[in-house]
This record gives structure tokens, sequence and C-alpha cells, in this order.
């Protein structure tokens, strides 16, 4: 969290001896999100005023988690204003390499598929063997048999799919067969 808090405090900036109250509430706020005041903010100053009557202060301010390797990591660059009277204040955020998930199985909502999964589903169930659960071992056999069981079925009747923005759960093939109809008629009753 960083930006121009337009706060005048002696926290960051020991030439001002005045503490206003929002500097706590401005912290409470930050602590809410576990963020700590980076300590380099006040060893510079950030907002330079074009007048001599108001002296030049620390406005702008950084809050990063203090357990990242970011914290006190980052640059002032008192030069770079050019027009503007705050300083630029540059941080590099390292963003790890996460695997997305772009394709998934699915069974469409009332479809044939579905119909098929359920009822093999069912029948593995109702023909489980309970008879041979003389133990914790034996049950743990037979639910390994029924889960291979239903991912079998579910690889069967499921369909790989693409992921993306417009991925629909309640789409199905009725809906897929009105929206080509209504392609090639242009007819809204399609």
């Amino acid at each position: 969290m960083t930006g121009d808090f337009n706060i005048r405090n002696n926290l960051w900036n020991p030439n001002f001896s005045y503490h206003p109250a929002y500097r706590d509430i401005l912290l409470e706020i930050a602590d809410l999100f576990q963020l700590k005041l980076s300590n380099l903010t006040e060893s510079f100053l950030t907002r330079y005023l074009d007048n001599d009557q108001d002296s030049n202060s620390v406005l702008d301010l950084v809050f990063l988690c203090p357990l990242s390797p970011e914290f006190d990591n980052y640059h002032i660059y008192p030069n770079w204003r050019l027009t503007s009277d705050h300083t630029s204040i540059i941080v590099n955020i390292s963003i790890l390499n996460e695997f997305v998930q772009t394709r998934k199985y699915s069974l469409a909502k009332n479809s044939k598929e579905e119909g098929y999964f359920i009822k093999e589903l069912v029948n593995n169930i109702k023909n489980m063997d309970m008879s041979s659960i003389h133990c914790i071992e034996s049950l743990k056999n037979i639910i390994q048999v029924l889960a291979i069981n239903i991912d079998s079925s579910w690889q069967k009747y499921s369909k790989n799919v693409n992921i993306t923005k417009h991925f629909k759960v309640w789409w199905n093939n009725e809906y897929s067969k009105d929206l080509n109809i209504y392609q090639q008629l242009r007819c809204l009753e399609y």
C-alpha cells in the first residue's frame, strides 16, 4: 500500500513536531492488512514545494508486509519528479510462478452423460460387498475400490473443457442447439 497519504507526522518526518490523530488511524488500517510502515520513508523527503513559506516534507508512504523481501527494499527518486511536486517511489514486487488451470473435466447438467455417470455411480455403491468388512483395513480397501470405480466412471463420461471467462456451468447441449439454430436463422424465437 503506497501513495500520497497527505499526513504530516513526526514518525516519518522528524522535522515535523506535530502528531495528528490521522496517523494512528492510518497505522491501524495498515495493521488490519498485516502491513507495516517501511523505515526508508523517514530518510527521504517525498514532497517538494515551489514556495519558500512551507517546508518540504514526507507525505508519500510505503506500507509493505514486514516478512517480504521487498520490505525496506525500494527506491525513492527525488530527481525524477519533473513537473510533479512528489518524488517517484519504485517498489519491485516479485510475482511467483503459479500454475493456473485452464482445463477441467466437467459433465453438462441434465445431459445423457450425467445420467449415465449417476446410474453407474449408484450401481457401484449398490454392488459393494459389505460382508467382508471385518477391520479398518478391509474397510479402507472397499473405499479404495469405490474411489477407483468413481474415478473410472468420471473419466468415461466427463469431458475435458477449457476454462474461460465465458465458462458457464449451466450451459448444456440444448442451449448449444438453440444457439446454432439462432445463428443460422437469425430469428429471436430461438
